[in-house]
């Protein structure tokens, strides 16, 4: 008897190992990365023309191997264009704002419902989609104009209000034009970038609010709530810093250590609180890979979410 009473034991105790592991793998299999990338890709490589900063950015996205990628200033694409390039990076669905202008567009892995086209009060437009059951928000706010930024602000996130109410899963992403009230402290006051906004300032209703940065655009979204999800991954503007790029110094007449000197961040991807839980990597690309690629840097950033 006590021999047996052993071996049930025992059996017992493999099948509870078993079980949980099982459990446990199920649980794992249950999950997957979502891998968003937002790209300003400045002037649409030339409207075109430059072929060649083309094909290499396409294989910089490709090797980043992405779910999701927004992309701004898609000038002179199409529709059709912009599959093509998706499909070089492995995506087979793809979606863009409109062929005039600076367009914003969008390309997915799995299939885009169009929610909405955006362009009353905009100023380049924005582009309202859902993929991965995610509501996006791909924008590119005003670069002139820091009224017209707020104004931008408010017709998204009163769309965002809505969207709210039925799902926790949204983000906005893109080309903000606009800073972080949680970079504040890396902008001096006298710095080159204050200095130079300054010089090119177009009055009250330029870039600066009362000759100083504004912060108020960001604010309001991270006010909604929404998360700037690369914020704790990331320190100082070295590491956060997505414009301008380094391929800029020959066309500004400017030295790479100018550059360095006024980087700011403009380049955002915001999350719903929910999301933003489940993220786990988030990085701003502004690394030697990248320098000549765009005026702009890439956002990436990843979430652990459910299969499906």
């Amino acid at each position: 008897m006590e021999i047996r009473n052993k071996v049930i034991f025992v059996l017992g105790f493999f099948l509870m190992f078993f079980l949980g592991t099982q459990i446990s793998f199920g649980s794992d299999a249950s999950k997957r990365t979502l891998k968003v990338i937002s790209y300003n890709i400045w002037n649409g490589f030339d409207w075109g023309k430059d072929e060649v900063r083309r094909v290499r950015l396409i294989a910089w996205v490709k090797s980043q191997k992405p779910d999701i990628v927004a992309l701004q200033e898609l000038c002179g694409y199409t529709t059709e264009k912009l599959l093509e390039d998706a499909k070089k990076w492995g995506h087979n669905h793809a979606v863009i704002l409109k062929t005039s202008g600076y367009p914003v567009g969008i390309t997915s892995r799995k299939p885009i419902e169009v929610k909405e086209k955006i362009f009353e009060g905009m100023h380049h437009g924005a582009l309202h989609c859902n993929t991965f059951k995610v509501d996006i928000f791909v924008i590119h706010f005003s670069p002139a104009s820091y009224l017209k930024r707020r104004e931008e602000t408010k017709i998204i996130l009163d769309r965002l209000e809505v969207v709210s109410r039925n799902s926790d899963s949204y983000m906005v992403l893109g080309d903000f034009n606009a800073l972080s009230p949680f970079d504040a402290d890396f902008y001096n006051i006298n710095g080159p970038l204050l200095s130079r906004m300054r010089k090119r300032n177009n009055g009250k209703s330029g870039n600066l609010f009362n000759d100083n940065l504004d912060y108020a655009v960001l604010s309001a979204f991270l006010a909604f709530p929404l998360m700037d999800v690369c914020q704790p991954f990331t320190q100082g503007i070295l590491e956060r810093g997505s414009f301008p790029g380094r391929v800029l110094g020959p066309v500004n007449g400017e030295s790479e250590e100018e550059l360095v000197a006024r980087l700011e961040r403009i380049d955002f991807i915001l999350a719903s609180p929910e999301l933003a839980e489940k993220c786990t990597k988030a990085i701003i690309c502004n690394g030697k890979e990248n320098w000549f690629l765009s005026d702009h840097y890439p956002v990436v950033v990843v979430f652990q979410i459910k299969g499906g």
